[in-house]
């Protein structure tokens, strides 16, 4: 008689075991691949040096390494359950009267761990990695002086100028004209000695200038002096702040509802990080999905080419779900499905059919 616990705790520490090694040996080519990338990036800029290219593939590595956890699930779990079968210890099994569902059961379990632990720890940890990348590619990479954030208080720019700082605050903007309400404009010297600050109910983002109406101007001592206008030489536009505005990625998983509801507060629509977070939850769900898909591939007998079969067909599922993932996600960014369905869908569906070719293979 088998003892179904330590049958359990075998079957899952194998597949625990591999789904370590494969993500170590893909994250290492990884970071090979993104170091030689940001050395071809930095093949004109002589100041940054070999220790700092270094620094920067370590910091986007959990970008790239958070997108290929669904792949290492599916191929760690194809490769556990082909050991398995091929060593005969699942044939065994299945001779004293354990069923695929039961000898599955530790590894979906192990799976949907590895997803929560995911989700809840390395997703935090990773935003940090990822918003520290960022930063150092805007300033060493892309030569960049401006930044833009978004706080519970309302919107922050930073202009550098070459004379003064300039932080720029604004309650509301308007992301179809950019108009921000209630703008204050700090001023600064190089050396952040305070100059002055000017207010103004309104203000237009406007090439490469902030005009601010209506403004009352304080420095120092002097009197405050109300101007029809007044304007802030500015690098920032429209399309480079769309574009240095914080990705979801770059933002911790329990801080996404604060921020999303902070985004919504200041005029900015939250469709991308509200799809992020809803596809965050949906993770647990989607690396099930996986391991079904690899018992699927893997459970039959041993028969000549059949390995390439395996390779192949995994290979493909991958593929077909990335392809499909970001086909639907297009489609929930741009509203034509509801965010809900464009995050849960491609998880949900995964699911079903991993069920459905198993019960076909199981059950025939």
């Amino acid at each position: 008689m088998y003892s179904s616990a330590t049958l359990s705790r075998y079957i899952g520490r194998q597949f625990v075991t591999w789904f370590v090694l494969l993500l170590l040996i893909l994250l290492s080519i990884i970071m090979l691949l993104d170091i030689v990338e940001l050395l071809r990036r930095a093949g004109s800029k002589p100041d940054i040096t070999m220790g700092l290219i270094v620094e920067m593939a370590l910091m986007k590595l959990p970008e790239i390494g958070q997108q290929i956890f669904p792949f290492v699930i599916l191929f760690s779990g194809m490769f556990t359950f082909w050991r398995l079968t091929r060593s005969a210890e699942l044939v065994v099994a299945r001779a004293v009267g354990v069923s695929a569902w039961q000898f599955l059961m530790p590894v979906l379990l192990a799976a949907a761990l590895i997803g929560a632990v995911k989700v809840t720890l390395i997703n935090p940890v990773g935003a940090v990695f990822i918003a520290k990348y960022n930063q150092m590619q805007d300033r060493y990479l892309k030569l960049r002086a401006s930044s833009f954030d978004v706080s519970r208080s309302g919107l922050w720019l930073r202009q550098q100028g070459e004379r003064e700082q300039y932080f720029i605050h604004a309650d509301l903007i308007n992301p179809q004209t950019f108009e921000m309400s209630q703008v204050i404009v700090l001023r600064f010297d190089r050396d952040m000695k305070y100059l002055g600050r000017v207010d103004a109910p309104t203000a237009l983002l406007q090439a490469r200038q902030l005009e601010l109406k209506s403004a009352t101007i304080n420095e120092g001592k002097k009197e405050s002096e109300t101007v029809p206008s007044y304007t802030v030489p500015t690098e920032l536009d429209r399309a480079t702040i769309e574009e240095s505005f914080a990705s979801p990625e770059t933002i911790s998983f329990w801080q996404l509802p604060r921020f999303i509801q902070t985004l919504e507060a200041t005029g900015f629509p939250a469709t991308r990080h509200r799809l992020h977070y809803q596809s965050l939850l949906s993770q647990p769900l989607l690396y099930v999905a996986m391991v079904l898909f690899a018992a699927a591939f893997s459970l039959r007998l041993p028969r000549r080419g059949g390995t390439m079969v395996m390779v192949t067909g995994g290979v493909l599922t991958g593929f077909v779900l990335f392809v499909a993932s970001d086909v639907i996600r297009t489609f929930g960014i741009s509203e034509t499905i509801p965010l809900a369905m464009a995050a849960w869908s491609p998880a949900a569906v995964s699911l079903l059919l991993g069920i459905a070719a198993l019960l076909h293979l199981e059950d025939g």
